[in-house]
């Protein structure tokens, strides 16, 4: 499809047959007398004073269990920078959409006008009861770290930051696949990762968490090496500053088992993916154009296994295999949090999920007459049916262990 075919297909979708991609249905009926006056005044009294004695009675008689907001201030914009709040509205109603479609989850869309992060944090902290969790998505970092740590410890709901957390749990998926058919261990690679971002630094620490060595990662910015000898650091920067000589991209990923690219287009060569060690894995994710495309780095290196965040290549690091189902699980166990544990369970979930035998269904949605476990599937698909049980069931395991587990910390 040309530019100009695409661009003209997409602007069509989202402004016919009305605007925009979401509406607001009644999930009880009001087409009677009764109905409404049990639907408003003088019914709904009753609803609001058993709440008003018991918080968590809302739960039972509204939808705030199952009702996400998705938020943003638009200084990140998936790919396209900082366009502001309303520039970002469609990103946020695509992101409700995904919410609903893979999940059940209902969303409300809110593009907030926040010239600070305190500004932006009183503003989410204000609305938070409406809600059974929040979903932050496209603040520019370094904010986003401030915004959701602030959160986090203000509200008793889950807060989730997608681009960083998001982001991570998939990489840590794929990789952990791509490194098995490589046959190599996380605790032994060589990783390099471009970009020093919420994407980049949040993956490189669930990485971690899972077994990786913070020895044997080099973070690398638009200023080269992250290295102890700098002096231009933020204080999330510095947790992953090395001691070494490496200085270039270049010279970070002479030897590197793994390539993690969070960052912008066309920034890797031929040469650098020819200097990786055996068997290498590259993740090329920038969006819409990768740090190295796909035929390039294949031309590059026959032994190398690759990914990209695009959906037109094997191996897409999709978000949304994350997301809808982490808040899935975090909403049916009530969880007051999203850990690294529920996490780590999320990316084992969906690891697992990758080598088993693919369902019909899933082959017939992407028109393929196979697809197998292997280099050039580390990834379960979108589509596939059992991604909404088995990855919401181990996030909700994991977050009702670390709720029992803290209420015995407290006898």
């Amino acid at each position: 499809m040309s530019p100009a075919a695409l661009k003209k297909k997409a602007l069509d979708y989202h402004r016919l047959p009305k605007p925009g991609k979401l509406s607001v249905e009644s999930s009880k009926p009001c087409s009677t007398p009764d109905d409404l006056s049990l639907s408003y005044t003088p019914g709904v009294a009753q609803p609001v004073l058993e709440i008003a004695k018991n918080p968590e009675k809302a739960y039972d008689y509204t939808n705030k269990g199952n009702l996400v907001a998705v938020i943003t201030d638009g200084t990140a914009i998936l790919g396209l920078g900082n366009r502001g709040p309303l520039a970002a509205k469609p990103v946020m109603e695509g992101k409700a959409v995904l919410f609903k479609q893979f999940a059940g989850i209902d969303v409300f869309d809110i593009e907030v006008n926040a010239k600070t992060p305190q500004d932006f944090i009183k503003v989410v902290e204000a609305i938070a009861p409406t809600f059974g969790g929040i979903n932050l998505e496209d603040i520019a970092a370094p904010h986003c770290f401030e915004i959701e740590a602030a959160l986090k410890k203000k509200l008793d709901i889950p807060v989730f930051h997608d681009d960083q957390h998001g982001t991570a749990t998939i990489i840590c998926a794929g990789l952990i696949n791509a490194l098995h058919v490589q046959g190599k261990t996380l605790e032994t690679a060589k990783i390099v990762c471009l970009g020093a971002g919420a994407a980049g630094i949040a993956s490189m620490k669930l990485l971690v968490a899972m077994g990786a060595r913070k020895a044997n990662i080099l973070l690398v910015d638009s200023k080269g090496v992250v290295h102890k000898d700098r002096t231009n650091l933020n204080s999330f920067k510095k947790g992953f500053a090395r001691k070494t000589a490496l200085r270039t991209l270049a010279d970070a990923m002479n030897g590197a088992d793994v390539f993690v690219g969070v960052s912008g287009g066309n920034l890797v060569s031929s040469a650098m993916v020819k200097s990786m060690a055996d068997r290498p894995v590259v993740f090329a994710l920038a969006n819409p154009t990768p740090e190295i495309l796909p035929e390039k780095a294949c031309a590059a290196r026959s032994d190398l296994i690759m990914a990209t965040g695009r959906s037109d290549f094997p191996n897409q690091v999709n978000n949304v295999l994350g997301f809808p189902f982490i808040f899935r699980g975090a909403l049916d166990a009530r969880a007051k949090e999203i850990t690294q544990d529920m996490l780590i369970a999320a990316v084992y979930a969906l690891a697992e999920l990758a080598r088993e035998p693919v369902p019909a269904s899933v082959l017939k949605a992407y028109k393929l007459k196979k697809l197998k476990f292997g280099p050039d599937y580390i990834l379960p698909k979108p589509f596939d049916p059992r991604l909404a049980e088995r990855v919401p069931q181990a996030v909700a395991k994991a977050a009702k262990k670390g709720m029992a587990a803290a209420k015995r910390r407290q006898v």
